[in-house]
């Protein structure tokens, strides 16, 4: 049924929270078979209907990255990041995006954020950390 939509849009096709759920799983698996222009129709209509939806914002923006559309992939990067400043995964995705936009000091801070958000092993690696290692106890050397 076309109708306007919550948008306003001319043109919208109003959908069910079932269709938005079964456009995301489609636009994950779009992804998973390397159709990153498939994916980012879907999640569109997604996050059209769901602006807030982080899910959809991470899965658009590794989407744009496959896609090379690196200015876009930043900024939902990024819009994410604004609302959960704590997601390792975001960071370590933006530092890719900004190492491919050979911008390197500025993936190399999100790059060490990621690790220490997250210590995992591809994620340290990629902060140029050797490893995590908790201190020896007893030991209090803090740099000085």
């Amino acid at each position: 049924m076309l109708c306007r939509g919550e948008s306003g849009r001319k043109g919208s096709v109003v959908t069910s929270p079932e269709t938005n759920l079964i456009q995301f799983r489609a636009a994950e698996q779009l992804l998973a078979a390397r159709d990153p222009r498939g994916a980012v129709d879907l999640l569109d209509n997604v996050i059209e209907e769901h602006p807030e939806h982080r899910g959809a914002r991470l899965l658009r923006a590794r989407a744009y990255f496959l896609q090379a559309r690196l200015h876009s992939a930043e900024q939902e990067f990024e819009w994410v990041l604004e609302r959960e400043p704590d997601n390792a995964y975001a960071h370590f995705a933006l530092a890719r995006t900004l190492q491919r936009a050979a911008r390197d000091d500025e993936a190399r801070a999100h790059f060490k954020l990621a690790a220490a958000l997250n210590p995992r092993p591809d994620f340290v690696e990629a902060a140029g950390f050797d490893s995590f290692e908790p201190p020896q106890s007893g030991t209090t050397d803090l740099g000085n």
